[in-house]
């Protein structure tokens, strides 16, 4: 199956229901946590350039969106979704390429974080260059983790402040903090000779 997977944009706006109602359906259907999302924040999001859309023959069939926190400090790769007739192709793992490439070119400084349940996606993250992390690593603004508040595991997180929860937490290097790390192992690489 061939996906088109691209920087959303207004043309997109549309979908914004649609994919709503299948992050609830999702969340419905694990038996896990998820943040509810309203469609004016996904246009949002669609908007300002932060979100990557996978269309089948004009239909969605996949969507990320991208958060950023703490003054551009950390960006989030927010809301995997594929819809369930598109599942087991690889898109998953294509739409987070997408995103974290985009993440990393808008936001060269920013460090890459992720809260998830799902095993799927932390071995994409890992494959991404993420690793697990404690939660106090993460950002500490409180306008993202006001964000999950909607997720019926919030008593969880807030039982055990903000320390732990059900989801992992998951950080990728910023792009220059990668870039540093790989002029350093080519540096070390060349005096070894």
């Amino acid at each position: 199956m061939k996906f088109d997977i691209q920087i959303a944009d207004v043309s997109h706006e549309a979908f914004a229901e649609e994919i709503c109602r299948e992050y609830a359906e999702s969340a419905r259907a694990r038996g896990t946590g998820i943040a509810q999302r309203q469609p004016e924040y996904i246009r949002t999001k669609i908007q300002n350039g932060n979100a990557i859309i996978a269309l089948q023959d004009g239909k969605v069939a996949g969507f990320c969106y991208i958060e950023v926190w703490s003054h551009e400090r950390y960006v989030a790769n927010s809301g995997l979704i594929v819809f369930p007739q598109y599942r087991q192709h690889g898109l998953a793992r294509q739409i987070k390429a997408k995103a974290f490439e985009l993440s990393r070119n808008k936001y060269p400084q920013a460090r890459l974080f992720g809260i998830t349940t799902s095993m799927p996606v932390m071995r994409i993250n890992s494959d991404l260059g993420y690793r697990p992390v404690t939660f106090s690593e993460l950002t500490q603004d409180e306008a993202f983790w006001a964000g999950c508040k909607s997720c019926p595991n919030y008593d969880i997180l807030e039982r055990n402040q903000r320390r732990m929860c059900l989801c992992t937490a998951m950080l990728a290097p910023s792009k220059e903090e990668a870039d540093a790390m790989a002029y350093d192992m080519s540096n070390m690489i060349v005096n070894q000779r």
